[in-house]
């Protein structure tokens, strides 16, 4: 039978979109050439708003032609003349080249660049990029001193992966450019923040267009997932001393736990596969994928599988276990893909060529996107996944189709996922799903605390000469950051005015920013706080800057009663005992009277911000140099558990795999039931009543076949019960030969008319009912590109018949008036 799914669109000759227009289906190029658009300028700068829609969104499963949508909607918008430049941002290079690619398969014609290859990129007009690359290139100028990419430069920028992190991160990238927006996302509509679709301009919760997983399933684009749980004691509950057996007990005493460690009580499951590797943990669970795992080869292969490991440290020691485990297959079978690795994408590539080893790769994040291997028939989480967006990546690394996986005529129906850390159940939970938002940055709380700092001070109705030297040295470095800011930055640019302000030493006075209000203030750091500065006043070292925060924190704890500071001033506390516990190292023994006054209690009573500020600028230097207590690596061999092992059903591909093991089971039982008298008029093409649909649906649900709602659901999307079930038992092809028969003795077909109507026959045979829009699509369009329409001069009475057949499932006229 045919696979249901999305109608491919093919441009026909001016004869074939006249008939196509008359049987109401236009392909968008047919449409753009018969109302002469392609000299159309591109649309107008309407999109600046970011409350305007500026695009659209599409949310479409793993697997089923994101990329290829968008380059089918590029080669459209290119006609029109709509878009003459674009741009497609991925977040890795391996996606970048990926795109690059199919862009070429594709669109040929159009040169599509990497924006790495700066040479070539100028006679692109399709360019592709990862972000951070394109942030940086926004600032370039060319030899005459014009922006390479000035806000114009796009018609249309493509977002690949469009989910909150993306928002977050490079909201300002489209912003910047004055073009329309197209997001890819296979994160579920309900999953997607807000931010991303007030990015489109679009209502919550409604994308532009939809195609979910379970539809893909159910439209059999992609294979369902089969979730097995897989309760293991150890990474689920811990290990608990008080549980263990005398003789592990025993074992867990002697561990070497640290130097002047004492044994824990109890180790967290999240310590599993981090610090603390238990060789029984490990080899109960691949043992479990050998056993259970999908098989090739008869059996004598595990198919290809992926294991999501925690860190690269666990995915080194699953694939040592599996060595020790399988010493025939070491070193061959299961090999650790990671980005440290100078081999990782030769393995890669290995790992996707069906007739090479390894079978298993091992990996930490470099899989979850991008790689599209239809061999994979198990996945298997080694690891606790939070993020939505990153969950259903990995799950689409095993929807792929792959026809013949297990032989001749067995083709690849589903996959494992075995779940060993209860992702499932957790994705499964109506939970509460985090809005995104703009993480503020260490240098924007550092401003932030600075004018906070600055307004206490010149708010106080009297300042020591300290208290104004600490007001006067707050002041300078502010000004010095904001005139630091490149006012030709791109993201300086919408905030001229407040750069330009504020990039003035007297801003900055006591007077100015006493009298500011409140309001104001705040406006002043959402509008400076983020923006790049060339001043390093601060420096570059994170822990330094961290350490400052701490401390301007502290500072305006002895000014404002307001303000809790406890819980700052004993890390800051224990930062001076950590750094005395290194005086060998020069720079921190001259500081060491300061630094156990820090780390002591008396220091702290009465202390005041000039204080702080000379503790702040000795100290700063020094937090980098402390040792950090490496967490010692304890491996064990504690006998693991694994609970009721059970087949748990993921909700969003649920539907999906349900409609189409329904169907599939329906069909089953119907072909053992081809003699019921409704069936057979069914079959035949005769008029049917009420009586025999219900006849129908009665025979299914008392068959325990589905339930009612099962079958209300795909009839509603058959259009109709009889069309459902005509669609599993086909027509007899004698009733469809005869009605064909008289078409083409009456229009007197020739030889390839007559060869054209054979292929109808035998589709309407096998299928129940043909959609008139496939006639223009493969296979009826094998003989003659322009398919029906350069068979037949005329196609509408041909299309006739094929319409009286399709209605043949509906109840008659009469019937349902």
């Amino acid at each position: 039978m045919r696979r249901a799914g999305p109608a491919r669109s093919r441009p026909g000759t001016s004869t074939a979109a006249t008939t196509r227009t008359q049987l109401g289906h236009v392909t968008s190029a047919e449409a753009a050439e018969a109302s002469s658009i392609t000299a159309r300028p591109p649309c107008p700068p309407r999109w600046r708003d970011d409350k305007a829609q500026r695009g659209a969104l599409l949310v479409m499963a793993t697997g089923t032609g994101k990329t290829r949508t968008v380059i089918g909607l590029v080669e459209t918008l290119l006609k029109a003349g709509w878009v003459r430049r674009v741009l497609f941002l991925a977040d890795r290079d391996a996606l970048v080249r990926q795109a690059v690619r199919a862009f070429g398969k594709n669109l040929p014609d159009v040169p599509a660049m990497d924006l790495r290859e700066a040479d070539k990129a100028e006679k692109a007009r399709i360019y592709v990029s990862t972000y951070p690359k394109i942030m940086n290139e926004i600032d370039g100028f060319k030899e005459d001193g014009t922006r390479r990419f000035g806000p114009g430069f796009f018609d249309l920028v493509i977002i690949d992966e469009a989910h909150r992190s993306v928002y977050q991160k490079y909201r300002n990238i489209f912003r910047w450019f004055d073009s329309l927006l197209v997001g890819l996302t296979a994160t579920p509509k309900d999953e997607v923040d807000r931010n991303t679709y007030s990015l489109f301009g679009l209502e919550q919760g409604i994308p532009t267009d939809f195609y979910p997983l379970a539809r893909a399933i159910e439209d059999e684009w992609l294979v369902p997932p089969r979730v097995i749980d897989v309760p293991l004691k150890f990474p689920r509950q811990g290990m608990h001393y008080g549980q263990l057996s005398d003789e592990e007990k025993d074992q867990w005493d002697a561990l070497d736990w640290g130097e002047g460690v004492e044994p824990p009580d109890e180790v967290d499951g999240a310590a599993l596969n981090d610090w603390l590797f238990n060789i029984d943990t490990v080899d109960k669970a691949l043992k479990f994928l050998m056993e259970k795992g999908h098989r090739v080869e008869g059996g004598d292969r595990i198919a290809k599988t992926i294991i999501f490991a925690k860190n690269q440290r666990h995915a080194r020691y699953i694939v040592e276990r599996f060595d020790h485990s399988y010493p025939h297959l070491a070193g061959k079978a299961a090999r650790v893909i990671i980005s440290s690795d100078d081999r990782a994408q030769t393995t890669l590539d290995e790992f996707s060529d069906a007739a090479k080893l390894p079978d298993i790769a091992v990996t930490v994040d470099m899989l979850d996107t991008g790689v599209d291997v239809p061999e994979v028939a198990n996945l298997v989480f080694f690891k606790r996944v939070f993020t939505s967006s990153k969950f259903w990546q990995m799950i689409g690394r095993g929807t792929r189709l792959r026809p013949d996986l297990y032989g001749p005529g067995q083709d690849k129906e589903d996959f494992f996922v075995f779940d060993l850390l209860g992702n499932a159940e957790w994705f499964n939970q109506n939970l509460p799903r985090a809005e995104g938002r703009v993480a503020t940055s260490l240098h924007a709380r550092l401003f932030a605390t600075r004018v906070d700092l600055l307004c206490t001070i010149s708010l106080l109705e009297e300042a020591d000469e300290e208290l104004t030297g600490l007001h006067d040295d707050v002041a300078a470095r502010l000004h010095k950051t904001v005139a630091g800011m490149n006012l030709d930055n791109f993201l300086v640019r919408d905030h001229r005015s407040w750069v330009e302000t504020y990039a003035i030493r007297e801003a900055w006075s006591r007077e100015k920013i006493g009298a500011a209000d409140p309001q104001d203030l705040s406006d002043l750091i959402e509008n400076l706080g983020e923006l790049p500065t060339a001043d390093r006043g601060d420096g570059t070292d994170e822990k330094s800057k961290r350490f400052d925060l701490m401390m301007l924190t502290l500072q305006l704890g002895t000014l404002r009663l307001d303000l809790d500071v406890t819980r700052v001033r004993e890390n800051v506390r224990a930062i001076a005992s950590a750094l005395l516990e290194n005086l060998d190292v020069s720079d921190i023994a001259a500081q060491a009277a300061l630094l156990d006054d820090m780390a002591g209690e008396e220091w702290w009573q009465d202390i005041t911000a000039p204080m702080l500020e000379i503790a702040r600028l000795r100290v700063r230097g020094l937090v980098g140099l402390i040792t950090k207590s490496q967490q010692k690596i304890v491996y064990t061999d504690l006998v693991e558990e694994i609970g009721e092992v059970r087949e748990v059903e993921l909700t969003a591909a649920a539907k999906g795999v349900n409609a189409k093991r329904f169907r599939q089971k329906a069909q089953a039982y119907l072909a053992r039931h081809l003699n019921n008298l409704s069936l057979q008029k069914l079959r035949r093409n005769k008029p049917l009543t009420q009586q025999d649909l219900d006849e129908l649906g009665h025979m299914l649900v008392d068959a325990q076949i589905g339930t009612e709602s099962d079958l209300l659901a795909a009839a509603e999307k058959a259009h109709g019960l009889g069309r459902f079930i005509r669609s599993l038992v086909g027509l007899e092809r004698e009733a469809v030969e005869e009605a064909f028969a008289t078409f083409l003795q009456d229009t007197g077909a020739t030889r390839a008319q007559q060869d054209f109507v054979r292929l109808v026959i035998d589709h309407l045979t096998d299928n129940g009912e043909l959609d008139p829009n496939l006639l223009w699509e493969d296979p009826f369009n094998r003989d003659d590109p322009s398919g029906v329409s350069g068979i037949f001069s005329d196609p509408v009475p041909l299309v006739e018949v094929i319409r009286r057949f399709n209605a043949g499932a509906d109840l008659p006229p009469s019937v349902t008036a």
